[in-house]
């Protein structure tokens, strides 16, 4: 359906002309807010995963698993902030927190979306963000570890922005892990069939991705990693 110019200014995107450099500065607050808060929840594992999960479904217990056996650790969790497996992230470390007097932090990094995200009740550090792509450097700059749990098509644009960021080096290397291999096996083997069969990316780059199912695994190949 086509759009009707006038409405194409309610479009976040769109409505940047060279009448509006005051976004600039809410851009700039952004960055100052994270880079201040931020450091102090280190280290850190940054879980990703669908909002639409429900308390009762296996994937949120498993996040709430993981989530705590990280805690129990040392490391904070960062999460999106929202419901779903973003709430079991931030649940399963505020309850190990609470109930071994950790000091670590359940941090949620929430988005303002037009249909409004609520910021879930189990994070204990909070940022709310108006721009995806500041929210995003967050999510990557201060993690220790990305785990991905199933999602959509949020999960899936942090998993290949990340990716490509180690593969080009312009951040750190640090363990990328997808969580369920009966839910990315099919993703992995589309990727070698097709990208890696055509030369568009090299057989080394399978390294930065690890696909894991146990969270004690996990949890060991996240702290040995960063020894």
């Amino acid at each position: 359906m086509p759009i009707k110019k006038e409405d194409i200014k309610r479009y976040e995107l769109n409505s940047f002309d060279h009448t509006e450099p005051w976004r600039l500065f809410r851009i700039i607050g952004e960055f100052v807010d994270g880079f201040d808060m931020l450091p102090a929840v280190c280290p850190a594992v940054t879980i990703y995963g669908s909002a639409r999960v429900k308390e009762n479904e296996e994937v949120y217990l498993q996040t709430k698993e993981l989530a705590y056996k990280l805690a129990l650790k040392g490391f904070s969790i960062i999460s999106g902030g929202g419901p779903g497996v973003m709430e079991a992230a931030n649940r399963g470390c505020r309850e190990a927190k609470e109930q071994h007097g950790l000091n670590v932090s359940s941090v949620g990094l929430n988005i303002k979306l037009p249909h409004e995200q609520t910021l879930n009740k189990f994070a204990d550090v909070t940022l709310e963000f108006k721009y995806f792509f500041v929210r995003k450097v967050m999510l990557v700059r201060y993690a220790s570890a990305y785990i991905m749990m199933p999602g959509g098509f949020g999960t899936l644009d942090e998993l290949f922005e990340t990716v490509e960021l180690i593969q080009t080096g312009k951040t750190k290397p640090f363990p990328v892990i997808l969580f369920g291999s009966d839910y990315w096996k099919g993703l992995i083997d589309w990727i070698k069939s097709n990208t890696l069969k055509k030369s568009y990316i090299s057989a080394k780059d399978f390294d930065i991705i690890k696909i894991m199912d146990d969270p004690d695994e996990i949890t060991d190949f996240i702290i040995n990693f960063n020894l």
